[in-house]
C-alpha cells in the first residue's frame, strides 16, 4: 500500500491539483491520498471536486504537522513492503513520482527517499534568483552524499519513507531531519532521486522570506538538544563550507552577482536572527504557520 499524506493549511486549490496529481499517474487501489488540514471549508471544498475513492479528508486537530504525521503513522502502520510518500498542498509533484518512489524501494536497504525541489519562480527577479541559487545548492549536496551512501537530510516538500519501521517521532524538530535519521539510526540508507522533482513557489518579499527561513533554520537547530550526534547537513557551516564557492559560482550576469552578495548579507542575517531566538528560549514550534506566508501558495 502507498499512503500519499498531504499537509496543507487553507490552500483548496493548490491542495485539489496536489491531490490529482498523485490520482492520475497512479490508476491501481493500492494508492490512498489523505490531506491533512485544518479547515472545514478545506475539506468541503475538496470532497465536492475529488469523486475518488481512494482520497481522503483527516481534519489536522491544530497541533501541528509533526502531530499529525505522527497521528497517520500510528492509524496506518503497514509493513516494511508499504510506502508513506509525504508532501505539502502548496507544491505538486512530477509524474514519474509514485513510480520512481517505488522502484528505488525495491532495494530493502533503503528506509528514506527525497525529491527534487524546483522553483517555479523566475530567475529574473531577486527572490526568484534565490530560489534557484539555495536549491541548486541543495540538489548539489544531495546528489554527492546519495552517490556516497552518507547520511543527509531531505525535503519537505517530498519525500518518502518506508512503512513498519518507525511509528513515531519527536515533534520538536523539522521532521524532513529527524526522520531521516531515525531510519539511518536503525541502518537503512537514505536516497536521493533529482528525476523525481516537486515544484515550489517560493516567497517573493523578505518578510515572507525571513518568516520562513528563519523557522526552518530553528526547527533544524533544535536537532542538536536531540540528537548532538547526528551528522548535520543543513547548518550555517555546512552552507559556508558547500554553498559558498556555489554560490559565488552561480551567477552569470552581474545583476545576479548583486542578487548573491545580497542573499549572503540576508542567510547570515537569518542564522543570527535564529540563533538569538534559540538563546532567549524562542524555540521552535510546529504550529503548521501560525505566521502565514500567503506568497508561497500559488493558485489560492
Amino acid at each position: 500500500m502507498i499512503d500519499v499524506i498531504i499537509t496543507s493549511y487553507k490552500e483548496p486549490v493548490s491542495t485539489l491539483r496536489a491531490v490529482n496529481v498523485f490520482l492520475e499517474q497512479y490508476k491501481d487501489e493500492d494508492l490512498r491520498v489523505f490531506v491533512v488540514d485544518p479547515f472545514e471549508e478545506v475539506e468541503k471544498f475538496l470532497k465536492e471536486n475529488i469523486d475518488d475513492k481512494r482520497f481522503n479528508f483527516f481534519l489536522d486537530p491544530g497541533e501541528g504537522k509533526s502531530y499529525a504525521l505522527n497521528l497517520l503513522f500510528q492509524e496506518f502502520p503497514g509493513t516494511e513492503k508499504d510506502i508513506f510518500i509525504l508532501t505539502d498542498g502548496d507544491v505538486y509533484v512530477s509524474q514519474n513520482t509514485v513510480k520512481e518512489i517505488s522502484d528505488a524501494f525495491q532495494d530493502s536497504k533503503i528506509g528514506c527517499i527525497t525529491g527534487k525541489p524546483v522553483s517555479v519562480d523566475s530567475r529574473d527577479t531577486k527572490f526568484g534568483y534565490w530560489s534557484h541559487l539555495l536549491f541548486s545548492g541543495a540538489d548539489k549536496v544531495r546528489k554527492k552524499l546519495s552517490q556516497k551512501e552518507k547520511f543527509f537530510e531531505c525535503s519537505g516538500y517530498l519525500f518518502a519513507i518506508r512503512k513498519g519501521v518507525i511509528v513515531d517521532f519527536p515533534i520538536d524538530a523539522s521532521e524532513d531531519s529527524v526522520i531521516p535519521y531515525l531510519f539511518w539510526k536503525k541502518g537503512y540508507k537514505i536516497k536521493y532521486l533529482p528525476d523525481v522533482e516537486v515544484f515550489v513557489k517560493n516567497p517573493d518579499n523578505i518578510k515572507d522570506w525571513e518568516n520562513q527561513k528563519i523557522r526552518n533554520i530553528k526547527g533544524h537547530e533544535n536537532l542538536n538538544k536531540l540528537f548532538p550526534e547526528m551528522p548535520r547537513t543543513k547548518s550555517f557551516f555546512n552552507e559556508i563550507k558547500y554553498g559558498l564557492f556555489h554560490s559565488l559560482l552561480y551567477s552569470k550576469k552581474m545583476k545576479e552577482f548583486g542578487w548573491t552578495t545580497e542573499l549572503l548579507k540576508a542567510r547570515y542575517s537569518i542564522y543570527k536572527k535564529a540563533f538569538e531566538d534559540i538563546k532567549q528560549k524562542t524555540n521552535y514550534s510546529d504550529g503548521w504557520r501560525e505566521t502565514e506566508i500567503q506568497s508561497t501558495k500559488p493558485l489560492d
